[in-house]
């Protein structure tokens, strides 16, 4: 008999991406044909695992670039919470837990170092090569620049891992405005870009939101940029705080604050999950085909928790992510990359020597190979690039 703590024994849903039927690969050859008893989203995971982009992920700033502390969130950590929560809502609504974990794993493996501050710096070295956008990086990481096998070049990951990463934010419109990397690799291996991605692609994506949400505030308390009395200017935090104070009267502020965290977690999934159970069933939701032509998300939060998670964003960007120390840091962090760029345009050689041989010769190709080089880099190994080049960078940066 199915017990109600054994989700996993619990049929897929019709309206789940079925990896029997999945719209296949860049490049051959077919599934059947490879060993192993894995389906094909279980490849893709355990490619994305065992990728050196993956690794990196350890060495990439989430909030605090090279942190001074061993339990501070880097990309890698924000990843796997990332990916927990995202199997929780899938098994919960009878998804396909492998193609959402693989969503999860890889959503952030485009990012340079030093986050979006990085981010800016490549977008202005490349403003007149067609810039530079994290999200389109992440495919070009997966599908041209990670490149472990003989007969390819990418990780040859399936349709529907791809698909869900290039609309990382709903449908995108194939036009001019397309990010340069993601038209040409969309031009290779079409994505479908002007319909909605699969439902395990949501949840990844509304995953993402609730790991952040609510890990980075863990991180700001953490490290001073946030005080409970800020926090309790929030009226729903107030009243979760109200209630843990009365449960918990006698356990350390400390513990009180995790339960804080765990306790949002738990409300905005548990959220999303009967949300998106009213939305499969207001839509008429049958088939994963169903969930793309339903021209609106399925997967969501309520309206009411949408505006209180819209308002915590709010808080966040006021009180940590814009604080003054954190722009400070996101300048610094910025010119360093700018200056690495400039100093690899200039003189090529100080490029490693196998970055340094496939350098191309002529625009865009040239600043873009550089910005692959960049891009790849972890915050510790352009710090140390840096260093070389330069000297030591400014206190801020130097925690390492």
């Amino acid at each position: 008999m199915n017990s109600p703590f054994r989700p996993e024994l619990a049929p897929r849903a019709r309206y789940a991406s079925d990896p029997d039927h999945s719209r296949g690969r860049e490049f051959g050859p077919p599934d059947n044909a490879v060993r192993g008893p894995r389906s094909p989203f279980q490849r893709d995971r355990d490619r994305i695992i065992h990728s050196i982009a993956f690794r990196r992920l350890r060495h990439k700033a989430q909030v605090f670039v090279a942190p001074d502390g061993d339990h501070y969130r880097t990309r890698l950590t924000h990843s796997l919470e990332v990916a927990q929560i995202g199997r929780v809502i899938a098994r919960a609504l009878g998804l396909d837990e492998d193609l959402t974990e693989a969503l999860c794993l890889s959503h952030d493996i485009g990012h340079p170092p030093f986050g979006h501050a990085g981010e800016r710096a490549l977008d202005q070295a490349l403003a007149a090569h067609g810039g530079f956008d994290h999200n389109a990086n992440t495919l070009r990481v997966l599908m041209r620049l990670e490149s472990p096998y003989c007969t390819h070049d990418g990780l040859n990951l399936s349709w529907e891992v791809l698909e869900g990463l290039a609309k990382h934010n709903g449908p995108v419109a194939p036009d001019a405005a397309l990010p340069w990397a993601l038209r040409e690799l969309d031009a290779a291996f079409a994505f479908d870009l002007a319909r909605w991605p699969s439902l395990e692609a949501q949840v990844a994506a509304i995953a993402d939101d609730i790991a952040y949400d609510n890990h980075d505030i863990d991180d700001g308390l953490r490290a001073g940029f946030l005080s409970m009395d800020q926090l309790l200017s929030l009226d729903f935090i107030a009243d979760q705080w109200r209630g843990i104070e009365a449960r918990f009267p006698h356990a350390p502020r400390d513990r009180l604050q995790r339960e804080l965290v765990r306790g949002q977690i738990g409300w905005m999934v548990n959220d999303v999950i009967a949300e998106t159970q009213a939305r499969i069933t207001g839509h008429a939701i049958v088939t994963a085909d169903d969930v793309r032509a339903a021209g609106a998300a399925i997967c969501g939060f309520s309206e009411s928790t949408a505006a209180q998670e819209r308002r915590l964003k709010r808080f966040m960007y006021d009180n940590l992510y814009f604080h003054p120390a954190q722009l400070r840091t996101a300048d610094l962090a910025n010119d360093l990359l700018a200056k690495l760029f400039s100093a690899y345009d200039a003189q090529p050689d100080l490029l490693p020597d196998d970055w340094r041989r496939a350098m191309p010769d002529a625009e865009p190709e040239r600043s873009r190979h550089i910005a692959d080089f960049l891009s790849g880099m972890t915050d510790l190994y352009a710090i140390r690039r840096y260093t070389g080049i330069f000297g030591p960078p400014p206190a801020e940066l130097s925690n390492v």
